[in-house]
């Protein structure tokens, strides 16, 4: 029986996706990966993306048969290291789709909304359009898009890819990136009752709950081949909505929740991504459909959060 190969799988997106593939395959077929030394009861395996050599070993040694490729660096902090991003990002990639043209494996590697760029429609944006983004992180998609679609249409290679928005996730903090905010709020809110937003109250961003991306992953990845029709990424949303109209559904549960702005330079990346997305696409070759809208987000956050840090406090040591 062939195994599962997640990269990345300690990241906001690969904490949740390892949880539900051993759900659906087994606890023993999943194997997670990254760079940090872990000892853990589970497979796990240390790799380097950027490391071929080890990426092969790895496939042979435990039978791998798919590749969910989540490693990479994110746009924040890619703009403070971009060598590092380019390297992780590009080359990784590079690395997975020459194992899986060799080992003839099926690979899942997210894109995301930041291969658009100021000149793309910002609303109803397109499945094909204008990709021009600024950032060093976009730069990166924009060439795995490219790479992942050369791979499927000269090698053959098995290759899915999802263009993702926004993830809100109250599982793992994030890590980096110019969505952010909408997972920092709730902590804040609750701990706190107030949060300073590095982006202005009207910047409104296609974002999606975990749940529903998760959902999306697994429902791309079993689709019929015959089905997938795109092979460079997916364009997928759920829902848009502003910083403002998050901060009002989140008073809707906390009255006295207080959000002062303080934007940054993630501004200028927001402001250089789409607000509404178009996939209807994904919704005619596979079907996907999401569950989650801005109450239910604020909702079901505001609830598994208030367990969580309810449950760390009292973890805590009581000081003397």
């Amino acid at each position: 029986m062939k195994t599962i190969l997640v990269t990345g799988s300690s990241g906001q997106v690969g904490s949740d996706l390892v949880a539900a593939l051993r759900k659906q395959h087994g606890a023993m077929e999943v194997i997670e990966s990254g760079r940090e030394v872990a000892e853990q009861l589970l497979p796990y395996e240390m790799l380097d993306v950027t490391d071929s050599q080890r990426l092969g070993e790895i496939i042979e040694q435990d039978r791998v048969g798919t590749i969910y490729h989540l490693a990479g660096i994110l746009s924040a902090k890619g703009e403070r290291n971009p060598h590092l991003c380019w390297n992780v990002n590009v080359n990784g990639l590079r690395n997975v789709l020459e194992a899986a043209k060799f080992y003839q494996l099926q690979v899942f590697w997210p894109s995301s909304i930041a291969v658009f760029g100021a000149n793309t429609p910002k609303v109803n944006t397109p499945q094909t359009t204008i990709k021009e983004p600024s950032t060093i992180y976009g730069i990166t998609k924009v060439t795995g898009e490219l790479l992942c679609q050369y791979y499927a249409h000269r090698f053959g290679v098995d290759i899915r890819s999802l263009r993702l928005p926004g993830i809100i996730s109250y599982n793992t903090p994030p890590g980096g990136g110019t969505t952010d905010f909408a997972v920092e709020i709730f902590s804040e809110a609750i701990k706190k009752g107030s949060y300073t937003c590095f982006v202005r109250p009207e910047t409104c961003l296609p974002m999606m709950y975990m749940p529903d991306a998760i959902k999306a992953i697994l429902d791309l990845m079993r689709a019929e081949p015959a089905a997938i029709t795109v092979r460079s990424s997916y364009n997928l949303a759920a829902v848009s909505f502003s910083v403002a109209e998050l901060v009002a559904e989140i008073q809707k549960h906390l009255p006295d929740f207080i959000c002062h702005y303080q934007p940054d330079f993630r501004q200028a990346i927001a402001d250089s991504w789409p607000s509404v997305i178009d996939d209807t696409q994904a919704r005619i070759d596979w079907g996907w459909q999401h569950s989650y809208d801005l109450p239910a987000i604020v909702a079901d956050m505001l609830e598994h959060l208030s367990r969580k840090l309810a449950k760390e406090e009292a973890l805590q040591p009581i000081s003397s």
